[in-house]
């Protein structure tokens, strides 16, 4: 077991590895996206959308866990690329919806290569890919109730 005057060395925080982690994965992401013309932020949105669409900001917001400041932008370049519409909702005239173009569900399958290709690039097998996303989500929620434990300090 380390000695705790050694939990300091930044090999060992958890906050190093996720922030490396998630860098050098999107990183992997980026030449597999730019074939469908699309940034990672993008996929994420055009992933919720292919799940169910159309949606409203506020429900993508949801899904997504991003601020609609953050959403927004991601939307509005989605659009100029002809994947997706932006309209004022029939339910509710306040929330603006979000559905795919024809283009943007056409793009669906050529998508369909991106988590097969990205498991290969990162040596994951479809089980280990699976078992390291439950930890990443259980993590996710820990951290959503982190404020839910007392501080040590």
């Amino acid at each position: 077991m380390p000695a705790p005057e050694n939990d300091l060395l930044l090999e060992r925080q958890l906050c190093f590895g996720l922030s490396v982690a998630s860098r050098s994965v999107i990183a992997a992401y980026k030449p597999v996206l730019a074939a469908l013309r699309l940034t990672h932020p993008q996929y994420l949105v055009m992933l919720a959308l292919w799940e169910g669409a159309p949606r409203t900001v506020k429900e993508l917001g949801a899904a997504l866990l991003l601020e609609s400041a953050t959403l927004s932008p991601l939307l509005k370049r989605l659009e100029a690329l002809g994947y997706v519409s932006r309209r004022r909702s029939t339910a509710d005239e306040r929330a603006l919806a979000v559905d795919l173009t024809p283009a943007g569900a056409a793009l669906r399958e050529q998508a369909l290569e991106v988590p097969g290709t990205m498991r290969r690039r990162l040596g994951l097998d479809r089980k280990s890919a699976a078992a390291l996303h439950r930890s990443m989500m259980e993590l996710i929620e820990a951290a959503a109730h982190a404020d839910d434990v007392p501080t040590a300090l």
